[in-house]
């Protein structure tokens, strides 16, 4: 089995619960986690039929090694409550709440996923502008309660900020790179935002490469389309893969035992570096060996 801490999250595809043949596409789709979601993508008039919906796609089952992730409506919702009974009664990974303002946020949502499985993680999405400002208590609720990961919800925090949407999202890294830092401080997954246009897939992969840069371990995504371009992102490359086979064999020479740094190919390579070695080569035995 793959450690949680090495399960690819390349690709998480959004889909709305209430389309049957888009989540049965989804069963096909090479992306890592499949969101159904009961939020945004669906109307008010819809939410207790793609609710149902949902619970019956996971009953299914035939998502394969693909996480199998809920997006439910807020807490204070009319819907909420339900939402939240039905994902703890779901044999899934994940489920995503919306619209996190702080820990007291994250301590209800834990209380009202108690009887869910302990493998089910909590998943909060960053999207608010009091999210930003607890982003280190939000995270730090990892340790008593079965917070997993960051979320960033780009566009409804533009919205709130009143932000331009700006092709580099220059406005945006601040925050992105805060999220992170506090999202790693805990050991959770880090997940960057959608990019709304599907049809410009080079402006995607740029987006896509930029979350890399900052560290995230993958991005959430609107289209089909968006997969294969971020899971070549996302996947260690060729090059990073022999540097960190390299590593690795240096570390496990006898003379090298016990050593905190060595010399390797006229560079000091410490044991920090054979950390990240290790997790590259992990990453790729996960992905099935397969490299951009």
């Amino acid at each position: 089995m793959i450690p949680e801490e090495i399960r690819p999250v390349r690709s998480a595809l959004y889909l709305p619960a209430s389309n049957d043949r888009a989540i049965a596409k989804a069963r096909t789709l090479p992306c890592d986690a499949v969101i159904l979601d009961l939020e945004d993508a669906v109307a008010p008039e819809m939410k207790v039929a793609a609710r149902a919906a949902s619970v019956a796609a996971f009953g299914a089952g035939g998502f394969g090694r693909r996480l199998r992730v809920l997006r439910v409506n807020g807490i204070d919702t009319e819907w909420g409550a339900d939402d939240l009974a039905a994902a703890a009664r779901l044999n899934i990974d994940a489920v995503i709440a919306p619209k996190v303002d702080g820990p007291a946020d994250v301590a209800r949502y834990h209380a009202a996923l108690s009887g869910a499985a302990p493998a089910v993680k909590l998943w909060v999405m960053i999207e608010t502008c009091l999210a930003v400002g607890h982003l280190q208590a939000i995270a730090d609720c990892a340790t008593t309660t079965r917070l997993g990961g960051f979320v960033m919800g780009t566009n409804d925090l533009a919205l709130e900020m009143r932000a331009a949407a700006m092709p580099d999202r220059a406005n945006m890294l601040p925050i992105l790179s805060l999220s992170l830092a506090a999202a790693r401080s805990r050991g959770l997954i880090a997940l960057d935002g959608v990019c709304n246009d599907f049809s410009d897939l080079e402006r995607f992969r740029a987006e896509a490469e930029q979350g890399l840069a900052l560290g995230f371990d993958g991005k959430t995504l609107i289209h089909p389309a968006q997969i294969e371009p971020c899971n070549a992102v996302f996947s260690p490359t060729s090059d990073e893969v022999d540097q960190a086979r390299s590593i690795s064999a240096a570390f496990a020479l006898p003379e090298n035992a016990g050593k905190g740094a060595i010399r390797l190919d006229g560079r000091m390579v410490e044991r920090l570096h054979l950390l990240e070695a290790q997790r590259v080569l992990a990453m790729v035995e996960a992905i099935g060996g397969q490299t951009p």
